[in-house]
């Protein structure tokens, strides 16, 4: 009989066919966060028709299941996927492209749920050679505060496990590759809303006008500050804002203006310093031109870090599995992910998955509405996630 990594390879290759298939049917239905009603019967069924009986509905939208091997009492391996699409029109030609106006699988959600169901199918398949419990998490809501990790994580889904494996798609790489980063990888990623009100009025008559277009400029230029001057070298630290709202006109200044923006740093004490500083810097800008402001800085997902000694392992089981050659080292990321709260309770590795095909093809990157990936990863994703559970 063939060892357990040449099963898991050649189930690899015999299920692609109808893990491509899934993989279609979820791009064509996506679902928006904490929406994912119908991925989830779909999930449902889809794990009944592979003989996995036990699943259960956790979060009103997430799945979780456990698929016991030898001793199951001995330990409990956990692997996720993220199920759920993003608020994207997507710009396609493909016959599986999204049939829900406006919403689109576009961070490769779709992927990481086929993947994991297909790792699920091998390892019930291969029950009898690996041991401890596989606990499978398909979890709603990552792309939207306050992360289905964090309600998934409430409501028991870590309980009595050990380790978690987690993987994304990564159209850097080729497809058929991997690459892995120990220690600290995601950055936090903390929103901040901020409002400042003045006094609006002619714009022929500023002097008469307390201009909150222009107080927010200010503003803007002076928390900067905080990055370049405060934030120490060592920990990279990014302050964006991505909307400015002043709804006045060419001649009028308008009472109010609004601005929406990200923090984020690889450092939690640091992360939670800032946000002191920019609402100090924020105040004292908008008293000194006499404005008030109202801030909120939403906290969100925390920073990433994937235990070193799971890490390092992983890609070792991974270069065993997929050869050295297709291996990779990876750089830190300003990027952020909801798997980071799964991290900060146990032993965590997220890696990622090559998706690009050959000359070129499937490069757009995610968030892209024309994003898409190379049908052959799927067979590397669901291979690999099955490997590392049931030898990690």
């Amino acid at each position: 009989m063939p060892d357990l990594k040449e099963q898991i390879q050649h189930l690899s290759n015999d299920l692609f066919p109808q893990i491509r298939e899934i993989r279609q049917h979820i791009h064509q239905n996506p679902e928006l966060s904490f929406q994912e009603f119908q991925t989830c019967a779909y999930i449902l069924q889809l794990l009944e028709s592979f003989g996995i009986s036990g699943a259960r509905v956790v979060s009103k939208t997430g799945v979780v299941v456990d698929i016991q091997g030898k001793n199951p009492e001995s330990n409990t391996r956990v692997l996720r996927a993220d199920i759920d699409a993003l608020p994207i029109s997507e710009q396609s030609d493909a016959p599986y492209k999204s049939n829900n106006q406006g919403v689109m699988h576009a961070c490769g959600h779709d992927v990481h749920t086929s993947c994991l169901l297909g790792a699920a199918n091998i390892l019930f398949q291969t029950r009898n050679h690996w041991q401890g419990t596989i606990r499978f998490i398909f979890q709603p809501g990552e792309e939207k505060l306050p992360g289905g990790a964090s309600l998934m994580i409430s409501e028991g889904v870590l309980n009595d496990t050990e380790r978690i494996y987690g993987q994304h798609v990564f159209p850097e790489l080729p497809s058929g590759h991997v690459g892995f980063k120990p220690g600290v990888y995601m950055a936090s990623a903390d929103e901040i809303y901020l409002t400042v009100r003045g006094r609006g009025g002619h714009a022929a008559m500023p002097h008469k006008n307390i201009d909150p277009v222009l107080i927010a400029s200010h503003i803007v230029v002076a928390i900067q500050q905080i990055v370049s001057r405060r934030a120490n070298p060592e920990t990279p630290t990014v302050l964006s804002f991505g909307r400015f709202e002043g709804l006045g006109a060419t001649n009028v200044i308008p009472s109010e203006a609004k601005l929406e923006g990200t923090f984020r740093t690889f450092d939690e004490r640091w992360r939670f310093e800032a946000h002191g500083l920019i609402e100090q810097v924020a105040t004292q800008v908008a008293a000194s031109m006499g404005a008030t402001i109202d801030l909120n800085i939403k906290v969100g997902y925390p920073v990433l870090h994937n235990n070193e000694q799971l890490t390092q392992s992983a890609a070792k089981l991974a270069a065993d599995f997929l050869g050295e050659e297709h291996v990779h080292s990876l750089a830190r990321r300003m990027t952020a992910e909801d798997f980071a709260y799964y991290t900060h309770e146990i032993p965590g590795c997220f890696y990622r998955l090559g998706t690009s095909g050959e000359d070129n093809t499937h490069c757009f990157p995610v968030h892209h509405p024309q994003f898409d990936i190379a049908p052959k990863s799927l067979v590397t994703g669901m291979g690999l996630m099955a490997w590392l559970a049931a030898k990690g």
